[in-house]
């Protein structure tokens, strides 16, 4: 059974940093690539983040392109989103999900509960 469980969310200030990581569990982590995805209150899903499966590849969204990284550790089955500049319209619950093959920007099937993260201004 798949298990994903993000942690390291909170309330940071607009340009401050927060690290997010997700411990999974239940299948082949290192077979499988992984995403960040976040959803504002009153907004749809939005893939922010995407890591193929050795972290050979990523994937960004315009949005957060050139503040936020991605990374794993296959070896602790876990991916982690650096956030740094962060500004209020950051402010989602941040989920981390397993992709269906290798890639860094393939469908997901499966999703942890997520993570909250508010930035003031």
């Amino acid at each position: 059974q798949v298990q994903l469980v993000e942690s390291g969310g909170g309330l940071a200030q607009s340009g401050g940093s927060l690290r997010l990581s997700c411990a999974a569990s239940g299948f082949t982590f290192s077979a499988y690539g992984m995403s960040w995805g976040r959803q504002a209150p009153g907004k749809g899903l939005e893939r922010v983040a995407g890591i193929a499966s050795d972290g050979s590849g990523t994937f960004y969204a315009d949005s957060v392109k050139g503040r936020f990284t991605v990374s794993r550790d296959n070896a602790k089955n876990t991916v982690f989103l650096q956030m740094t500049s962060l500004k209020p319209e950051d402010t989602a619950l941040y989920y981390c999900a397993k992709q269906i093959d290798r890639g860094a920007r393939s469908p997901i099937d499966d999703r942890g509960p997520g993570t909250q993260v508010t930035v003031s201004s």
